[in-house]
């Protein structure tokens, strides 16, 4: 593994991190579909860290089942968070375009439950992640 693998792994991370403060920072001020789809991106960054971090060069897709059971090629306890991502993958649009939702718009639709399990999720996926990535490098 190259410094230049783990170096873009970490840039990945530090968004999915971010990304994760600014859906806790929607749901504080009750933008639940926002806080739902920032949720998703943070497990997704998180996800592609991973495959960065294994020496993959192009990792592109944004279906979260898809990402995880790529990561569960290189280490099967990704197995552990598939529910997560099959929980977050319903954000990816749906939280966004009025037309996934006949006759309503995504911030009257999601709720505080909602965005309240979409950051268990993400936390657990990020979680996981970190937690691979240091039982692999020996941080």
């Amino acid at each position: 593994m190259s410094d230049q693998n783990l170096g873009e792994a970490q840039r990945w991370l530090q968004q999915a991190g971010h990304d994760l403060d600014v859906a806790r920072w929607n749901a504080k001020g009750k933008f639940w579909s926002d806080a739902c789809f920032m949720a998703q991106q943070a497990a997704e960054k998180a996800l592609k860290a991973f495959c960065y971090a294994q020496g993959e060069r192009h990792v592109v897709g944004h279906a979260l089942l898809v990402l995880v059971r790529r990561c569960a090629q290189y280490d099967s306890s990704f197995e552990g968070v598939e529910p997560q991502c099959k929980q977050l993958d319903k954000y990816y649009v749906i939280t966004r375009y009025p037309n996934g939702l006949p006759g309503l718009i995504p911030a009257d639709y999601f709720d505080e439950s909602e965005a309240d399990g979409s950051l268990q999720a993400a936390d657990a996926v990020l979680l996981h992640v970190d937690q691979a990535l240091a039982q692999t490098h020996g941080e």
